[in-house]
């Protein structure tokens, strides 16, 4: 299109807009794009840790809950086909009928005692265990006494040894204490106690985040290192793994992908190296999103509905629908010309902004929707993000209406003749009650990104970089001020409130912490103090309004001839 039907104030608009529209596309295409991984030579899973919390609803947290046989049935014959072997934590709640179940599908049991603070629970716990290990001796090859309860510091080395002496002379079978690595090093008396020695290494979870690009080195040398540290005793790598969705910690960023590359590359080495091992975890745990966050549900390698989220060979897709987020854009795009041709958008300036506007738009809500199918547990989260998600569309409109406005040449226009009797055009076409419905919003995203940062920032472990819900208010607000600059001068806007000014310096402030708590190798945490920054400087950075009489006649006509929409 030639460069005249483009006022020099819009083209840098425009191209910003195309920009970003191509970034939240090419999202999507990176989502669908296959991914060429290192196959796996192992057909058959070791073994893996099974909870049978995968339903909405069941939480191990509720005392009257009792998984049934016919749950079980169907979860082991499921895992039956992948694996030999399942690891359980506890011997109640319904999970003492695993083993004979299991046996069913010619599977090993390494069966878990679970111990905490209350000494009534954990005798219950110690006296079935005992009685299920002696009835199962033939698929029971070792017994779990305690998991990671010195970790959540609940039971005393001491304590923890005596119940592990206990077990190991009532069953005479092997008997083993799970806890993550360091406490082993932390706690060497409790080795001398155990058969052999079961460690957890979770590459994504250390307090140093290992990328997937050296998670099973990682996992190798630790292991090494716990054979030296215990060199008269086995080492069983107890669990390890990588999540599919959530939060990335520094280099460490959850994925399908991702998760298929640990299992293949671990397998690999575990094959070659003939170690013994099991993996975390056979099902998604939605109830695990409650403590540990989004990613806490998504360790298992088969989802909640019992689909296997990837293949042990070939290409491995993120998304295999990412054409909807494609489609998404388009339809939104769509939508923003309707609004265009309801307002006799008169440029054709006007009339790209709002399909790019649209189109980026479209796909980035999208993802936020996908984002919230993985991070909402409650019907109340739902109502608090969906109401959130619908603001962001309102405000992208409002604020794609305005560029578009902006981008129109000065003449009179007859917006909204279209729909007679509407009072919604007339009460919009008065640019102060325009600027106290834009304002309204700035001030509401700037305060809801404050509330963010300040999480991020004093209890970041378990909290998402909401990118996509932040993405199309804060990039709007941001042209904004690019096509004020570009215009060197207000449009009727009121300069910025005490208030949205110290919201925004601590933005400023809190956007430089969250990139030096997270270090600079975590892209989302860049990205979303990127953000910050580009909606703080929206509002600090104001160009002062011309003084010069044409200006001011122009601004004057702009308060007739704009915003009749």
């Amino acid at each position: 299109m030639p460069a005249a039907f483009y006022p020099g104030r819009s083209r840098s608009v425009i191209l910003l807009l195309g920009l970003l529209a191509l970034v939240a596309n090419g999202y999507w295409w990176r989502l669908g794009r296959p991914v060429t991984l290192q196959d796996s030579s192992v057909k058959r899973i070791a073994c893996v840790s099974y909870s049978p919390y995968r339903k909405s609803g069941q939480t191990p947290f509720d005392p009257h809950f009792i998984v049934s046989a016919a749950q079980i049935d169907v979860d082991l014959q499921t895992l039956s086909q992948r694996f030999d072997c399942v690891r359980t934590y506890s011997v109640s709640g319904g999970l003492e009928q695993v083993p004979a179940i299991a046996r069913r599908y010619h599977m090993k049991v390494l069966l878990g005692i679970w111990l905490g603070r209350n000494r009534a629970d954990n005798e219950t716990e110690v006296t079935r265990g005992i009685a299920l290990a002696r009835q199962n001796r033939d698929i029971v090859p070792a017994v779990i006494v305690g998991n990671e309860v010195l970790l959540r510091g609940e039971l005393s080395q001491s304590t923890l040894v005596d119940y592990i002496r206990r077990v190991r002379v009532a069953t005479g079978l092997p008997v083993t204490y799970a806890d993550v690595w360091e406490f082993w090093l932390r706690y060497r008396e409790v080795a001398p106690a155990v058969s052999f020695v079961t460690i957890h290494i979770l590459p994504y979870w250390e307090d140093d985040p290992v990328p997937i690009e050296e998670a099973v080195a990682h996992v190798e040398a630790i292991r090494q290192r716990m054979q030296t540290a215990f060199p008269h005793q086995s080492i069983l790598i107890g669990e390890t793994g990588w999540p599919s969705e959530g939060r990335q910690r520094r280099g460490a960023v959850p994925s399908r992908v991702n998760q298929a590359r640990f299992m293949r590359e671990f397998l690999n080495w575990a094959d070659k190296s003939h170690i013994n091992y099991n993996v975390i975890e056979a099902f998604d745990q939605p109830w695990k999103r409650g403590l540990e966050g989004t990613v806490g549900g998504y360790w298992g390698i088969y989802d909640d509905h019992l689909h296997e989220k990837f293949p042990l060979q070939g290409p491995v897709t993120e998304a295999p629908q990412w054409m909807r987020g494609i489609l998404a854009g388009g339809v939104i795009g769509l939508a923003f010309l309707a609004v265009g041709w309801l307002c006799a958008a008169r440029s054709a300036a006007a009339w790209v902004i709002l399909a790019l506007a649209g189109d980026g738009v479209g796909a980035a809500l999208l993802a936020q929707w996908r984002y919230m199918g993985f991070a909402n547990r409650t019907g109340a989260e739902w109502a608090l993000t969906g109401g959130m998600t619908a603001l962001s569309f309102i405000t992208a409109l409002m604020l794609a209406y305005r560029l578009s406005a902006w981008a129109r040449p000065s003449e009179p226009s007859r917006a909204m003749s279209l729909i007679p009797g509407s009072r919604w055009p007339q009460i919009f076409a008065r640019p102060r009650s325009w600027s106290e419905a834009m304002g309204l919003a700035q001030f509401i995203w700037l305060f809801a990104l404050s509330v963010v940062d300040l999480l991020l920032v004093f209890d970041p472990r378990y909290r998402d970089f909401p990118i996509f819900l932040f993405a199309a208010p804060i990039f709007g607000f941001w042209l904004l001020a690019v096509a004020r600059a570009t215009e060197g001068r207000d449009r009727s806007e009121p300069a910025a409130g005490l208030e949205e000014r110290f919201l925004s310096l601590g933005i400023l402030v809190m956007s430089l912490l969250i990139v030096i708590i997270e270090r600079p190798s975590n892209g989302s945490a860049d990205l979303w103090s990127v953000m910050g920054v580009l909606l703080a400087l929206s509002v600090l950075v104001r160009v002062r309004p011309r003084k010069s009489p044409r200006a001011v006649l122009g601004a004057h006509e702009n308060e007739r001839t704009d915003d009749h929409c």
